[in-house]
Protein backbone atom coordinates (compact mmCIF):
# COMPACT_ATOMS: atom_id res chain seq x y z
CA UNK A 1 0.00 0.00 0.00
CA UNK A 2 1.41 3.35 -0.99
CA UNK A 3 1.93 6.36 1.31
CA UNK A 4 -0.41 9.36 1.34
CA UNK A 5 -3.52 7.18 1.10
CA UNK A 6 -6.83 8.63 2.25
CA UNK A 7 -8.72 6.46 4.68
CA UNK A 8 -11.92 6.79 6.71
CA UNK A 9 -11.70 6.19 10.44
CA UNK A 10 -14.78 4.20 11.44
CA UNK A 11 -16.34 4.46 14.89
CA UNK A 12 -15.13 1.26 16.55
CA UNK A 13 -16.71 -1.00 19.15
CA UNK A 14 -14.37 -0.22 22.04
CA UNK A 15 -14.90 -3.61 23.62
CA UNK A 16 -18.15 -3.08 25.54
CA UNK A 17 -20.80 -4.21 23.05
CA UNK A 18 -21.14 -0.67 21.77
CA UNK A 19 -23.76 0.02 19.11
CA UNK A 20 -23.58 3.80 19.02
CA UNK A 21 -21.89 6.70 20.76
CA UNK A 22 -22.12 10.47 21.01
CA UNK A 23 -19.37 12.65 19.60
CA UNK A 24 -18.50 14.68 22.69
CA UNK A 25 -15.49 16.68 21.60
CA UNK A 26 -13.21 16.78 18.57
CA UNK A 27 -9.54 17.02 19.49
CA UNK A 28 -8.48 17.86 15.93
CA UNK A 29 -9.59 20.19 13.17
CA UNK A 30 -9.62 20.02 9.37
CA UNK A 31 -6.17 20.59 7.92
CA UNK A 32 -4.40 19.68 11.14
CA UNK A 33 -1.31 17.48 10.99
CA UNK A 34 -1.57 14.61 13.48
CA UNK A 35 0.75 11.87 14.71
CA UNK A 36 0.09 8.16 15.21
CA UNK A 37 -1.71 7.45 18.51
CA UNK A 38 -2.72 11.11 18.89
CA UNK A 39 -6.18 11.44 20.43
CA UNK A 40 -8.54 12.70 17.74
CA UNK A 41 -11.97 12.57 19.37
CA UNK A 42 -13.72 11.99 22.68
CA UNK A 43 -16.88 9.87 22.55
CA UNK A 44 -19.47 9.00 25.16
CA UNK A 45 -21.10 5.60 25.14
CA UNK A 46 -23.80 4.36 27.48
CA UNK A 47 -21.12 3.42 29.97
CA UNK A 48 -18.10 5.68 29.79
CA UNK A 49 -16.18 8.52 28.16
CA UNK A 50 -13.54 7.23 25.75
CA UNK A 51 -10.75 9.03 23.88
CA UNK A 52 -10.01 7.51 20.45
CA UNK A 53 -6.47 7.72 19.03
CA UNK A 54 -5.55 7.80 15.36
CA UNK A 55 -3.83 4.64 14.12
CA UNK A 56 -1.82 6.66 11.58
CA UNK A 57 0.07 9.90 11.23
CA UNK A 58 -1.32 12.23 8.59
CA UNK A 59 -3.56 15.19 7.82
CA UNK A 60 -7.20 15.57 8.80
CA UNK A 61 -9.27 16.02 5.63
CA UNK A 62 -12.89 15.89 6.83
CA UNK A 63 -14.94 15.55 10.02
CA UNK A 64 -18.10 13.58 9.24
CA UNK A 65 -19.98 14.19 12.51
CA UNK A 66 -20.79 17.20 14.65
CA UNK A 67 -20.19 17.38 18.38
CA UNK A 68 -23.35 16.15 20.10
CA UNK A 69 -24.27 13.87 17.19
CA UNK A 70 -25.09 10.19 17.81
CA UNK A 71 -23.13 7.91 15.47
CA UNK A 72 -23.53 4.17 14.86
CA UNK A 73 -20.60 1.77 15.20
CA UNK A 74 -18.99 1.17 11.81
CA UNK A 75 -19.82 4.62 10.44
CA UNK A 76 -16.99 6.89 9.24
CA UNK A 77 -16.39 9.84 11.55
CA UNK A 78 -13.20 11.37 10.12
CA UNK A 79 -11.12 11.13 6.93
CA UNK A 80 -7.33 11.25 7.22
CA UNK A 81 -4.65 11.46 4.54
CA UNK A 82 -2.02 9.08 5.80
CA UNK A 83 1.63 10.15 5.64
CA UNK A 84 3.00 6.65 6.00
CA UNK A 85 1.95 3.07 5.26
CA UNK A 86 -0.29 1.23 7.73
CA UNK A 87 1.75 -0.49 10.44
CA UNK A 88 -0.62 -1.08 13.33
CA UNK A 89 -4.34 -0.97 12.75
CA UNK A 90 -6.52 -2.27 9.93
CA UNK A 91 -9.51 -0.44 8.53
CA UNK A 92 -12.55 -1.67 6.70
CA UNK A 93 -12.12 1.02 4.08
CA UNK A 94 -8.55 0.10 3.04
CA UNK A 95 -7.80 -3.47 4.16
CA UNK A 96 -11.07 -5.34 4.42
CA UNK A 97 -10.49 -5.97 8.11
CA UNK A 98 -12.32 -4.57 11.11
CA UNK A 99 -10.70 -1.39 12.38
CA UNK A 100 -9.09 -1.62 15.83
CA UNK A 101 -7.90 0.96 18.29
CA UNK A 102 -4.14 1.14 18.55
CA UNK A 103 -2.93 -1.39 21.09
CA UNK A 104 -6.35 -3.02 21.50
CA UNK A 105 -5.35 -6.29 19.82
CA UNK A 106 -7.63 -8.63 17.88
CA UNK A 107 -11.16 -9.12 19.10
CA UNK A 108 -13.33 -12.19 18.66
CA UNK A 109 -16.85 -11.16 17.75
CA UNK A 110 -19.89 -13.13 18.76
CA UNK A 111 -22.86 -13.63 16.49
CA UNK A 112 -24.63 -10.55 17.76
CA UNK A 113 -21.62 -8.33 17.05
CA UNK A 114 -21.24 -9.79 13.57
CA UNK A 115 -24.90 -9.18 12.80
CA UNK A 116 -24.60 -5.63 14.09
CA UNK A 117 -21.66 -4.92 11.79
CA UNK A 118 -23.63 -6.27 8.83
CA UNK A 119 -26.41 -3.75 9.27
CA UNK A 120 -26.64 -1.02 6.69
CA UNK A 121 -26.32 2.01 8.90
CA UNK A 122 -25.39 4.49 6.19
CA UNK A 123 -23.19 7.47 6.79
CA UNK A 124 -24.58 10.70 8.17
CA UNK A 125 -22.00 12.98 6.60
CA UNK A 126 -21.74 16.57 7.73
CA UNK A 127 -20.92 19.36 5.31
CA UNK A 128 -17.24 19.62 4.44
CA UNK A 129 -15.25 21.75 6.87
CA UNK A 130 -13.51 24.94 5.89
CA UNK A 131 -10.10 24.96 4.22
CA UNK A 132 -7.06 24.34 6.42
CA UNK A 133 -5.81 27.88 5.84
CA UNK A 134 -8.65 29.29 7.94
CA UNK A 135 -7.55 29.48 11.59
CA UNK A 136 -9.64 27.61 14.14
CA UNK A 137 -12.28 29.45 16.10
CA UNK A 138 -11.63 30.40 19.74
CA UNK A 139 -13.97 27.61 20.84
CA UNK A 140 -12.01 25.05 18.81
CA UNK A 141 -8.76 26.36 20.20
CA UNK A 142 -10.08 25.96 23.72
CA UNK A 143 -11.29 22.44 23.06
CA UNK A 144 -7.90 21.48 21.68
CA UNK A 145 -6.06 22.70 24.76
CA UNK A 146 -4.32 19.64 26.26
CA UNK A 147 -4.54 18.99 30.00
CA UNK A 148 -7.10 21.72 30.65
CA UNK A 149 -9.53 19.41 32.43
CA UNK A 150 -10.24 15.72 32.80
CA UNK A 151 -12.98 14.26 30.53
CA UNK A 152 -15.48 13.92 33.37
CA UNK A 153 -14.86 17.54 34.41
CA UNK A 154 -15.39 18.76 30.84
CA UNK A 155 -18.59 16.72 30.65
CA UNK A 156 -19.81 18.21 33.93
CA UNK A 157 -19.04 21.72 32.68
CA UNK A 158 -20.94 21.14 29.43
CA UNK A 159 -24.00 19.93 31.32
CA UNK A 160 -23.99 23.12 33.42
CA UNK A 161 -23.27 25.38 30.45
CA UNK A 162 -19.93 26.46 31.91
CA UNK A 163 -17.22 27.84 29.57
CA UNK A 164 -13.94 26.32 30.76
CA UNK A 165 -12.15 29.33 29.28
CA UNK A 166 -13.68 31.45 32.03
CA UNK A 167 -12.06 29.37 34.77
CA UNK A 168 -8.66 29.38 36.39
CA UNK A 169 -7.84 25.84 37.46
CA UNK A 170 -6.79 25.06 41.02
CA UNK A 171 -5.76 21.47 40.30
CA UNK A 172 -2.32 20.03 39.54
CA UNK A 173 -0.54 21.99 36.81
CA UNK A 174 -3.38 24.51 36.76
CA UNK A 175 -5.92 21.94 35.60
CA UNK A 176 -9.61 22.65 36.16
CA UNK A 177 -11.26 20.51 38.84
CA UNK A 178 -14.82 19.46 39.56
CA UNK A 179 -14.86 21.93 42.47
CA UNK A 180 -13.80 24.79 40.19
CA UNK A 181 -16.75 24.15 37.90
CA UNK A 182 -19.17 23.86 40.83
CA UNK A 183 -17.97 27.15 42.29
CA UNK A 184 -18.54 29.08 39.06
CA UNK A 185 -21.91 27.39 38.54
CA UNK A 186 -23.02 28.47 42.01
CA UNK A 187 -21.96 32.04 41.36
CA UNK A 188 -23.76 32.13 38.01
CA UNK A 189 -26.90 30.72 39.57
CA UNK A 190 -26.98 33.35 42.32
CA UNK A 191 -26.44 36.15 39.80
CA UNK A 192 -29.16 34.97 37.43
CA UNK A 193 -31.94 33.87 39.81
CA UNK A 194 -34.19 36.83 38.97
CA UNK A 195 -33.75 36.56 35.21
CA UNK A 196 -34.54 32.84 35.34
CA UNK A 197 -37.73 33.31 37.34
CA UNK A 198 -38.95 36.01 34.96
CA UNK A 199 -38.12 33.98 31.85
CA UNK A 200 -41.12 33.37 29.58
CA UNK A 201 -39.96 29.82 28.88
CA UNK A 202 -42.16 27.34 30.75
CA UNK A 203 -40.37 24.12 29.86
CA UNK A 204 -37.03 22.74 28.73
CA UNK A 205 -35.97 19.68 26.78
CA UNK A 206 -32.98 17.41 27.32
CA UNK A 207 -31.89 14.87 24.69
CA UNK A 208 -32.18 11.27 25.91
CA UNK A 209 -28.67 10.00 25.37
CA UNK A 210 -25.85 7.99 26.87
CA UNK A 211 -26.36 6.40 30.27
CA UNK A 212 -29.88 7.76 30.76
CA UNK A 213 -31.04 6.27 27.47
CA UNK A 214 -29.40 2.92 28.26
CA UNK A 215 -30.92 2.93 31.75
CA UNK A 216 -34.39 3.65 30.40
CA UNK A 217 -34.15 0.90 27.79
CA UNK A 218 -32.85 -1.60 30.34
CA UNK A 219 -35.54 -0.84 32.90
CA UNK A 220 -38.34 -1.09 30.33
CA UNK A 221 -36.92 -4.37 29.04
CA UNK A 222 -36.65 -5.81 32.53
CA UNK A 223 -40.03 -4.60 33.76
CA UNK A 224 -41.95 -5.92 30.77
CA UNK A 225 -40.13 -9.22 30.19
CA UNK A 226 -39.67 -10.44 33.77
CA UNK A 227 -42.73 -10.65 36.07
CA UNK A 228 -41.57 -8.76 39.16
CA UNK A 229 -42.81 -9.44 42.69
CA UNK A 230 -41.72 -7.28 45.64
CA UNK A 231 -41.71 -8.30 49.30
CA UNK A 232 -40.88 -6.13 52.31
CA UNK A 233 -39.54 -6.73 55.79
CA UNK A 234 -38.82 -4.25 58.56
CA UNK A 235 -35.89 -5.29 60.73
CA UNK A 236 -34.12 -4.19 63.90
CA UNK A 237 -30.52 -3.55 62.83
CA UNK A 238 -29.25 -2.20 66.15
CA UNK A 239 -26.72 -5.05 66.47
CA UNK A 240 -25.43 -4.30 62.96
CA UNK A 241 -25.02 -0.62 63.74
CA UNK A 242 -23.13 -1.49 66.94
CA UNK A 243 -20.85 -3.82 64.96
CA UNK A 244 -20.09 -1.07 62.47
CA UNK A 245 -19.08 1.29 65.28
CA UNK A 246 -16.75 -1.32 66.79
CA UNK A 247 -15.13 -2.07 63.45
CA UNK A 248 -14.63 1.60 62.62
CA UNK A 249 -12.65 1.98 65.84
CA UNK A 250 -10.22 -0.79 64.85
CA UNK A 251 -6.96 0.30 63.14
CA UNK A 252 -7.32 -2.23 60.29
CA UNK A 253 -10.62 -0.61 59.29
CA UNK A 254 -9.41 2.97 59.70
CA UNK A 255 -9.17 3.58 55.93
CA UNK A 256 -12.21 1.48 55.04
CA UNK A 257 -15.65 3.03 54.52
CA UNK A 258 -18.09 0.80 56.40
CA UNK A 259 -21.85 1.31 56.16
CA UNK A 260 -25.10 -0.64 56.52
CA UNK A 261 -24.83 -1.27 52.77
CA UNK A 262 -21.60 -3.20 53.37
CA UNK A 263 -23.32 -5.52 55.83
CA UNK A 264 -26.35 -5.96 53.57
CA UNK A 265 -24.08 -6.88 50.66
CA UNK A 266 -22.35 -9.50 52.79
CA UNK A 267 -25.69 -10.82 54.07
CA UNK A 268 -27.00 -11.23 50.52
CA UNK A 269 -23.93 -13.23 49.50
CA UNK A 270 -24.35 -15.53 52.50
CA UNK A 271 -28.12 -15.98 52.09
CA UNK A 272 -27.84 -16.68 48.34
CA UNK A 273 -26.06 -19.95 49.15
CA UNK A 274 -29.19 -21.17 50.90
CA UNK A 275 -31.57 -19.93 48.19
CA UNK A 276 -29.64 -20.12 44.89
CA UNK A 277 -32.78 -19.36 42.87
CA UNK A 278 -32.29 -15.64 43.62
CA UNK A 279 -28.92 -15.85 41.89
CA UNK A 280 -30.05 -17.40 38.61
CA UNK A 281 -30.79 -16.41 35.02
CA UNK A 282 -33.71 -17.15 32.69
CA UNK A 283 -32.27 -18.24 29.34
CA UNK A 284 -35.31 -17.90 27.10
CA UNK A 285 -33.78 -18.99 23.76
CA UNK A 286 -32.32 -22.15 25.33
CA UNK A 287 -35.36 -22.67 27.57
CA UNK A 288 -33.10 -23.23 30.54
CA UNK A 289 -32.67 -21.82 34.03
CA UNK A 290 -29.01 -21.03 34.64
CA UNK A 291 -28.09 -21.12 38.33
CA UNK A 292 -24.96 -19.16 39.16
CA UNK A 293 -22.65 -20.66 41.78
CA UNK A 294 -20.91 -17.33 42.24
CA UNK A 295 -22.19 -13.84 43.07
CA UNK A 296 -21.31 -10.87 40.86
CA UNK A 297 -23.01 -8.28 43.03
CA UNK A 298 -24.35 -5.19 41.26
CA UNK A 299 -24.19 -1.88 43.15
CA UNK A 300 -26.77 0.61 41.86
CA UNK A 301 -25.01 3.98 41.71
CA UNK A 302 -26.49 7.40 41.02
CA UNK A 303 -24.09 9.42 38.86
CA UNK A 304 -24.17 12.73 37.00
CA UNK A 305 -24.76 10.76 33.79
CA UNK A 306 -27.60 8.63 35.19
CA UNK A 307 -27.98 5.33 37.02
CA UNK A 308 -25.19 2.78 36.63
CA UNK A 309 -25.08 -0.73 38.11
CA UNK A 310 -21.44 -1.89 38.03
CA UNK A 311 -20.87 -5.25 39.67
CA UNK A 312 -18.26 -6.75 41.96
CA UNK A 313 -16.96 -10.03 40.59
CA UNK A 314 -17.06 -13.01 42.99
CA UNK A 315 -18.33 -10.84 45.82
CA UNK A 316 -19.24 -13.97 47.79
CA UNK A 317 -15.54 -14.84 48.12
CA UNK A 318 -14.58 -11.49 49.67
CA UNK A 319 -14.17 -10.77 53.35
CA UNK A 320 -16.17 -7.93 54.88
CA UNK A 321 -13.15 -5.64 54.64
CA UNK A 322 -12.47 -6.60 51.02
CA UNK A 323 -16.14 -6.19 50.12
CA UNK A 324 -16.23 -2.70 51.66
CA UNK A 325 -13.19 -1.69 49.60
CA UNK A 326 -14.66 -3.17 46.42
CA UNK A 327 -17.95 -1.30 46.88
CA UNK A 328 -16.13 2.00 47.37
CA UNK A 329 -13.97 1.34 44.29
CA UNK A 330 -16.85 0.61 41.88
CA UNK A 331 -18.92 3.53 43.18
CA UNK A 332 -16.06 6.03 42.85
CA UNK A 333 -15.19 4.80 39.36
CA UNK A 334 -18.84 5.04 38.28
CA UNK A 335 -19.23 8.59 39.58
CA UNK A 336 -15.98 9.63 37.90
CA UNK A 337 -17.10 8.15 34.56
CA UNK A 338 -14.31 5.55 34.63
CA UNK A 339 -16.31 2.34 34.94
CA UNK A 340 -14.68 -0.47 33.00
CA UNK A 341 -16.87 -2.36 30.49
CA UNK A 342 -16.27 -5.64 32.35
CA UNK A 343 -17.80 -4.13 35.49
CA UNK A 344 -21.03 -3.39 33.63
CA UNK A 345 -21.65 -6.96 32.45
CA UNK A 346 -22.10 -10.33 34.10
CA UNK A 347 -23.99 -9.20 37.19
CA UNK A 348 -26.02 -11.92 38.93
CA UNK A 349 -27.97 -9.99 41.60
CA UNK A 350 -28.00 -6.39 42.77
CA UNK A 351 -28.42 -4.03 45.68
CA UNK A 352 -29.66 -0.43 45.80
CA UNK A 353 -29.39 1.97 48.72
CA UNK A 354 -32.39 4.28 48.68
CA UNK A 355 -31.86 5.06 52.35
CA UNK A 356 -29.17 7.60 51.47
CA UNK A 357 -31.98 9.77 50.09
CA UNK A 358 -34.02 9.43 53.30
CA UNK A 359 -36.48 6.97 51.72
CA UNK A 360 -37.89 4.15 53.84
CA UNK A 361 -38.85 1.64 51.14
CA UNK A 362 -39.35 1.18 47.41
CA UNK A 363 -40.01 -1.38 44.70
CA UNK A 364 -36.74 -1.73 42.76
CA UNK A 365 -36.51 -3.29 39.30
CA UNK A 366 -33.90 -5.99 38.80
CA UNK A 367 -31.40 -5.27 36.00
CA UNK A 368 -31.95 -7.36 32.84
CA UNK A 369 -30.53 -10.86 33.18
CA UNK A 370 -30.74 -10.86 36.98
CA UNK A 371 -33.40 -12.50 39.09
CA UNK A 372 -33.26 -10.37 42.25
CA UNK A 373 -32.46 -6.96 43.69
CA UNK A 374 -32.65 -5.78 47.31
CA UNK A 375 -33.22 -2.17 48.35
CA UNK A 376 -31.99 -0.80 51.67
CA UNK A 377 -34.16 1.86 53.27
CA UNK A 378 -33.09 4.57 55.68
CA UNK A 379 -31.90 3.39 59.10
CA UNK A 380 -33.92 5.38 61.65
CA UNK A 381 -34.62 5.36 65.38
CA UNK A 382 -38.04 3.84 66.12
CA UNK A 383 -39.93 2.39 69.08
CA UNK A 384 -39.55 -1.39 69.02
CA UNK A 385 -40.81 -4.19 71.23
CA UNK A 386 -37.97 -6.19 72.80
CA UNK A 387 -38.81 -8.86 75.41
CA UNK A 388 -42.17 -7.27 75.99
CA UNK A 389 -40.75 -3.79 76.49
CA UNK A 390 -40.92 -0.81 74.14
CA UNK A 391 -37.43 0.50 73.48
CA UNK A 392 -35.82 2.75 70.89
CA UNK A 393 -33.93 0.75 68.24
CA UNK A 394 -32.24 1.26 64.88
CA UNK A 395 -34.74 0.02 62.29
CA UNK A 396 -34.74 -0.26 58.49
CA UNK A 397 -36.95 -1.70 55.77
CA UNK A 398 -35.65 -4.11 53.14
CA UNK A 399 -37.44 -4.72 49.85
CA UNK A 400 -36.74 -7.71 47.63
CA UNK A 401 -37.91 -7.62 43.99
CA UNK A 402 -37.53 -10.89 42.12
CA UNK A 403 -38.34 -12.55 38.82
CA UNK A 404 -41.32 -14.79 39.56
CA UNK A 405 -40.38 -17.12 36.70
CA UNK A 406 -37.29 -18.12 38.66
CA UNK A 407 -38.18 -17.43 42.27
CA UNK A 408 -41.48 -18.43 43.85
CA UNK A 409 -42.98 -16.77 46.90
CA UNK A 410 -41.58 -19.25 49.40
CA UNK A 411 -38.05 -18.95 48.03
CA UNK A 412 -38.16 -15.18 47.93
CA UNK A 413 -39.52 -15.03 51.47
CA UNK A 414 -36.82 -17.39 52.78
CA UNK A 415 -34.04 -15.37 51.19
CA UNK A 416 -35.39 -12.07 52.52
CA UNK A 417 -35.92 -13.59 55.98
CA UNK A 418 -32.36 -14.95 56.05
CA UNK A 419 -30.93 -11.56 55.06
CA UNK A 420 -33.01 -9.85 57.77
CA UNK A 421 -31.86 -12.34 60.41
CA UNK A 422 -28.22 -11.83 59.51
CA UNK A 423 -28.59 -8.08 59.89
CA UNK A 424 -30.54 -8.40 63.13
CA UNK A 425 -28.03 -10.73 64.80
CA UNK A 426 -24.84 -9.45 63.13
CA UNK A 427 -22.96 -12.63 64.03
CA UNK A 428 -21.93 -14.04 60.64
CA UNK A 429 -20.14 -11.13 58.99
CA UNK A 430 -16.59 -11.73 60.21
CA UNK A 431 -14.36 -14.78 59.58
Amino acid sequence: MSPNTDFDFLLPDVGEGLEEAEIVQWKVSVGQQISANQVIVEIESAKSLVELPSPYAGTVLELFAHEGEIVKVGVAIVRIRRDEPAQKAGNQADSGRTQMLVGSGPRIEDGQSQRRRQRNYGVNVAAKAAASSIPPSPATTLKNTAGLAAPQVRKFARELGIDLGALTGTGPGGSITHADVEALAGKMHSESTFSKTSDNSRESRTPIRGVRRAMADAMVTSAFTAPHVTEFVTVDVSASMELLEKLRAQPEYAEIKLSPLTLLARAMCIAAKETPEVNSFWDGPAQEIVTKHYVNLGIATATERGLLVPNIKDADLLSLKELAGAILEVVERARAGRTEPAQMSGGTMSITNIGVFGIDAGTPIAPPGQSAIVSLGAVVKRPWVVAGEIVVRDVTTLALSFDHRLVDGAQGSKFLFDVAQLLEKATHFLP
